[in-house]
């Protein structure tokens, strides 16, 4: 028996009649928070550069995608193989200069057949906008919206006229602090930080990465504010703004 069949025994055995009360009683609503829980942890796993946790977190990632066909079987929808042959197949239509006679030489005539393909599938809708899920962090999505507006010209052509469009917005949301309007404040403050993922599109960092690590980056640097006052007895209430400005300078030395 190979690991791949063992995994779906024993995900079998874990929702069947003598199997595990937890399992057998989830859905596909009770399941969605552990598929985004999962998604993240290989995310973290990927930035940390980890090969040893990168391979846990995908198999803890795979084994919800097998929970989620499992209860699919039992409902008789589809099962594994089902998913399985859909992808494959879906990835040799949309790669003919790989499995067929096409050529394609570069990654941009690959991405306008890869649209063609979707089009030919039925996929594309009245908008280019269309199909970027809406469950998406707002980071991502703004980007994929961007992404996806610039393909038909929609778009900058410089950094420099992003950054010009960004100092704009600032103003405007500077003059919004000014009025005291909340709702003007949150329109603006979100006019920045769509302009700020376009700048990161143009010099090609993806905005939600970026984020993660810089909380990631806080996280590290806080802990050791909070360890060097334990250290030396104290409380960070009881600390100055100017002292744990200089443990947060040793952080950054480290």
């Amino acid at each position: 028996m190979n690991n791949f069949q063992k995994l779906l025994d024993i995900m079998s055995a874990l929702r069947s009649e003598n199997g595990c009360p937890w399992d057998k009683e989830q859905t596909r609503e009770s399941l969605k928070p552990f598929l985004i829980e999962e998604t993240y942890e290989v995310l973290e796993a990927l930035d940390e550069d980890d090969p040893e946790k990168i391979k846990e977190e995908l198999g803890d990632l795979l084994f919800q995608i097998v929970f989620h066909c499992q209860m699919a079987k039992e409902r008789g929808e589809f099962d594994i193989d089902d998913v399985i042959k859909k992808i494959s197949d879906k990835m040799i239509a949309r790669h003919p200069h790989v499995f067929g006679e096409e050529k394609f030489e570069t990654s941009e005539e690959v991405v306008k057949q890869w649209e063609e393909r979707k089009r030919e599938e039925g996929k594309l809708m009245e908008s280019i906008l269309e199909g970027i899920p809406k469950e998406l962090p707002s980071l991502l999505r703004a980007q994929r919206l961007q992404a996806r507006a610039a393909r038909v010209g929609f778009d900058w052509k410089r950094v420099e006229d992003v950054m010009e469009k960004l100092d704009e917005e600032l103003k405007e949301f500077g003059a919004a602090l000014k009025s005291k309007s909340q709702k003007e404040i949150e329109d603006e403050l979100g006019d920045v930080f769509f302009v700020l993922v376009n700048v990161s599109r143009f010099v090609g960092v993806n905005p939600e990465d970026a984020l993660r690590k810089t909380i990631s980056k806080f996280i590290s640097r806080f802990r050791y504010i909070e360890m060097k006052a334990a250290d030396a007895g104290k409380r960070l209430s009881d600390m100055t703004l100017e002292e744990m400005d200089a443990l947060w300078d040793e952080a950054k030395k480290q």
